[in-house]
């Protein structure tokens, strides 16, 4: 569709008569256009490094390698920070990245943190009674929601995962299944599902500890040093780049979407 003889090229309303050098002026003004952005680093560095400190020193209290029933008194500060804050913090970054699997990832397993550091807090401090904490083998279905509903959604999100990272996909299916044990063992009140969930919380944390870890070499020495299952035969060598910057002809940087 043609523009009135007297369209004007800057504003993109009528004007006066455009002249020719308006036109060339107009030209290298549209071809040389750049993009201002923000960087920022990947979120993913910081939200994975929470998830598996407090999804270990948790998992690990669940799996009864340590503590008694009163040891989320004791934990619960540094979960709610590292696990919870953290995290949350992650998710809202990830959202600048554009990157929603790892919005909902972080922002799930904080909140989820949050409220398990709330819960115990309160205890903490004589705002809930006592005989409400949640003990290992004595049923609370109320608590079991909690992991129930944790399981379903991180289910969903390890499905979304494996189109992207293998890694991040595996981590997300192994504390789904140990949510799923967890939420098993509180609803019926029985000790060995909660203890397999609390294994399988500790092996998820090692794979977030060794995914963050992967994240934060291939930052600093721009390359690859540990895999991390992408589905991309160059980003799983070491020494290769992961990602090849995108450059437009004038060699603006181009907008690159997720982490």
């Amino acid at each position: 569709m043609s523009q009135p003889r007297d369209f004007h090229p800057y504003s993109g309303s009528n004007g006066p008569p455009v002249q020719q050098e308006d036109l060339q002026d107009y030209a290298a003004w549209e071809n040389r256009a750049r993009i201002f952005l923000q960087p920022i680093a990947a979120p993913s560095i910081l939200g994975l490094f929470g998830l598996a400190g407090a999804t270990l020193i948790v998992g690990a209290w669940l799996a009864r390698w340590y503590g008694t029933a009163v040891t989320p008194l004791i934990v619960f500060p540094f979960v709610m920070a590292f696990g919870g804050l953290a995290q949350f913090l992650a998710a809202m970054w990830s959202y600048r990245a554009r990157d929603g699997l790892a919005t909902a990832v972080h922002g799930l397993w904080g909140t989820f943190w949050l409220a398990f550091g709330l819960l115990f807090g309160l205890v903490a401090v004589g705002a809930m009674p006592i005989a409400l904490t949640p003990v290992i083998g004595v049923g609370n279905p109320g608590f079991a929601f909690w992991f129930l509903v944790l399981c379903l959604v991180t289910g969903l999100t390890a499905i979304a995962a494996f189109a992207e990272n293998a890694t991040v996909g595996l981590l997300l299916a192994v504390l789904a299944v140990g949510a799923g044990f967890i939420a098993a063992g509180f609803f019926a009140g029985s000790t060995w599902p909660v203890i397999i969930g609390g294994w399988l919380f500790v092996v998820g944390a090692c794979i977030a500890l060794y995914t963050a870890t992967a994240l934060i070499f291939e930052s600093s020495f721009g390359r690859t040093v540990l895999p991390t299952g992408r589905y991309s035969r160059a980003a799983n060598i070491p020494g290769r780049r992961a990602i090849r910057p995108l450059e437009y002809i004038h060699g603006q940087p181009g907008v690159k979407v997720g982490q």
